[in-house]
């Protein structure tokens, strides 16, 4: 499958939420990460057809979103899952199915095999109501899943979850992503660090990187420190650097910083990982930037 992004814009009368995103995507899975109000939820929108862009093109294998065919290849679990609380879960992926235009008997197939591959298939007929937060999930995930979509969009699906919950969801999102295109956005770094194949990473609404997780890190490669300074020293410290992680010590701090140079002789320097480039790009988000989504 290629999905072709080409020169996306989505305005509002003053503000743009999505600016000219262009980038080709083919089978894997890709991480969208940003701060809230960079833009990813706008552009998930858009690819899934419940947003038109105010220019630009998305085509899925030569196929517009707005035609049916495109939306027959789409699966999609947004960040706020809706579902009725007193169906049972068997109840809930029939009535999707149905939604979806999948006859009966081969509703029942498919809800029967996404019951077993999500490990819902032992609570199949207890009401939704009963599940924790990471069976929701799984569950969104098989609705998501009934028309076995070529191209899967999750919106924050790890949110909430315990690490044991979002560990079984990370494990599925890899089983899943040998013939599609899934695409996930996530604050959840070390969710992206396990299974992302590559990383869109955006900032005030436009693709800054699009890459894989080695070539992304280089940015701050050599620019990562930590050092055991005094409260003083690490006041002053706080105030001139990007500041990772801080921890104090008794009579000493703890400090995981972002430098150029070397920012005190106490200071080692580290390799660095996806979190600190998170925080060297979104330590400070402007209030332009919030009020984007």
């Amino acid at each position: 499958m290629e999905l072709i992004i080409d020169r996306i814009t989505k305005q509002y009368a003053n503000k743009i939420a999505v600016d000219r995103v262009s980038c080709t995507l083919k089978d894997g899975v890709y991480a969208l990460l940003g701060a809230n109000g960079a833009g990813k939820t706008t552009l998930m929108r858009m690819l899934c057809g419940i947003l038109t862009p105010s220019s630009g093109e998305i085509t899925l294998n030569g196929l517009n979103t707005n035609s049916e065919e495109y939306r027959n290849l789409l699966g999609y679990l947004p960040q706020d899952f809706g579902y009725y609380p007193d169906f049972t879960a068997i109840e809930f992926l029939m009535y999707i199915s149905s939604l979806k235009g999948l006859d009966k008997i081969t509703a029942k197939v498919r809800s029967t095999e996404l019951l077993n591959l999500t490990s819902l298939s032992d609570v199949a007929k207890k009401k939704i109501k009963t599940f924790s937060g990471g069976m929701k999930q799984r569950l969104g995930i098989a609705q998501a899943m009934l028309n076995n979509p070529k191209l899967l969009i999750l919106d924050e699906p790890t949110a909430g979850l315990d690490p044991k919950e979002r560990v079984k969801f990370r494990n599925l999102i890899s089983d899943l992503s040998k013939d599609r295109i899934i695409i996930l956005s996530t604050h959840i770094v070390s969710d992206i660090e396990y299974i992302a194949n590559k990383i869109l990473i955006m900032k005030l609404g436009q693709l800054i990187h699009n890459d894989s997780l080695d070539e992304i890190i280089k940015v701050i490669d050599e620019k990562v420190w930590e050092c055991t300074v005094t409260p003083e020293e690490a006041e002053k410290l706080t105030h001139t650097y990007t500041i990772i992680n801080i921890r104090h010590e008794k009579d000493k701090t703890f400090l995981r910083l972002v430098s150029d140079k070397c920012p005190t002789s106490e200071a080692v320097k580290v390799e660095a990982c996806l979190e600190d480039l998170y925080i060297y790009y979104f330590s400070e988000v402007s209030e332009v930037e919030r009020n984007y989504e």
